[in-house]
């Protein structure tokens, strides 16, 4: 069917717990070799994992268990990649996270494996393991940055800069070793945490099914419950989170980088609250497929958006932008502006909390080359953010990037489709408060 499948691999911790554990399989074999055991007492595991207990990939039978079993998937199951949970803990030589691993040495080597697609989860619960952007090439990872500052700048706590900078494919993770954006795996939600509708329906988690007295689940959800906590029947306060729901789907798909989608999300999927939900199998983590207006409502907003990105490589770069143009168009490929249709100065890249910004993205300056290798070409297009609470009037930019634009999506009309209007350079248009609002450039 043309879908690819990425098999989510967990090899850093097995099922045997801490030394109160069972005993299934490694401990019974030989445990001083499967699991990294504490010097102070080897009676007691090392744990990286909040599992009780780590594999220990340093030994050469444990490293040769985990190939094995890759090379199987690949070779046997055609498998086309790899999302390796925690990874840190699979990268850690002896104690700190080593991006010069026997792990990552015997991966590169392998004439199979390293051709697939390797996606890591760049963390673990130990201390230094959050390695967000230190893996080494070959590697994409999930962007844990992205997801707190976009989840952030939608709830007014993130700076332009630091919103600028996971939009463009987090450059500043990837780029000084060579790594392109799609090293950057972009999502606002996963498996573990809230889904999308959860993220702005609560502020805090909901554990109590969990039966873990509230211990379980992170407290640092960035979340924002648009006034109310939980469901509600105040019919402001859900048309600003089926608004706040696309605002996040639409920088997601438009960002560079790879989109990573918890499935539901397009769906309007809830659990309730509840940020750990593995353990329930129930109506708290199934899908419920009989749909209300709003959730086709999503749906279909999604797929215009996946739409959108397929037809157009602007949105999906194979380099990073450089901010200046090297095709002859005269204009660089990225270029962001002030509401007021400016270019942004130092002064304006420096607001702690500012959160109304514009951005033109050139279709002109693309690096890329198709597989005849010629150059790709595509649309241009203007973004503009508004995460404030007011509607903010913008001016278009200069005739140098257009003339003129029109309508192509708006996360305050979901169904709006482009209609024939047309704006001109430097004419004045208003984004709605917490909005999204995208023009294409007219050739």
């Amino acid at each position: 069917a043309g879908i690819e499948v990425i098999l989510d691999v967990v090899y850093n911790h097995t099922a045997e717990g801490n030394h109160l554990g069972p005993t299934l399989s490694f401990r019974g074999i030989d445990n001083r070799s499967y699991y990294r055991l504490s010097p102070e007492d080897p009676r007691h595991y090392v744990d990286y994992t909040g599992t009780g207990n780590t594999l220990n990939p340093v030994h050469p039978s444990v490293l040769r268990l985990i190939m094995d079993s890759l090379r199987y998937w690949a070779v046997e199951c055609h498998v086309d990649g790899f999302r390796f949970d925690l990874a840190s803990a699979l990268a850690r030589e002896f104690y700190d996270v080593d991006r010069l691993s026997a792990f990552f040495d015997i991966i590169h080597q392998d004439p199979v494996l390293s051709q697939v697609k390797l996606i890591a989860e760049p963390w673990d619960v130990g201390p230094g393991g959050y390695q967000v952007g230190n893996f080494p090439v070959l590697w994409s990872e999930w962007n844990g940055i992205y997801r707190d500052v976009v989840r952030d700048f939608w709830r007014g706590q993130a700076s332009i800069a630091a919103f600028a900078s996971r939009f463009t494919g987090s450059s500043d993770l990837y780029q000084s070793d060579g790594r392109q954006p799609f090293a950057s795996i972009n999502f606002v939600t996963a498996h573990d945490g809230f889904t999308l509708r959860d993220l702005v329906s609560y502020n805090d988690k909901h554990n109590e099914a969990n039966q873990e007295d509230g211990r379980d689940g992170t407290d640092d959800n960035r979340s924002w419950n648009c006034g109310v906590e939980g469901e509600t029947g105040d019919p402001a306060v859900r048309a600003l989170r089926e608004r706040q729901q696309r605002n996040f789907l639409a920088t997601l798909f438009l960002s560079q980088g790879v989109p990573m989608l918890l499935g539901g999300d397009e769906l309007q999927r809830t659990q309730h609250g509840n940020n750990n939900a593995w353990c329930q199998d129930n109506e708290i983590s199934w899908f419920d497929w009989n749909l209300d207006e709003a959730q086709r409502t999503q749906q279909a907003f999604t797929r215009r958006l996946i739409a959108l990105r397929r037809e157009h490589p602007v949105f999906r770069r194979g380099a990073f932008f450089e901010g200046r143009g090297s095709d002859g168009s005269g204009v660089p490929d990225v270029w962001w502006f002030r509401p007021d249709g400016r270019r942004m100065t130092r002064r304006d890249w420096e607001q702690p909390y500012a959160n109304v910004v514009g951005v033109f993205l050139n279709g002109d300056e693309i690096a890329d080359l198709d597989a005849q290798g010629r150059r790709i070409t595509d649309d241009s297009f203007l973004l503009l953010f508004n995460a404030h609470h007011e509607d903010i009037t913008f001016a278009l930019p200069s005739k140098r990037y257009g003339a003129q634009w029109a309508h192509e999506l708006s996360t305050a009309e979901p169904e709006r489709a482009e209609d024939g209007q047309r704006w001109l350079a430097r004419e004045e248009l208003v984004v709605p408060a917490r909005a999204v609002a995208l023009y294409r450039r007219v050739r």
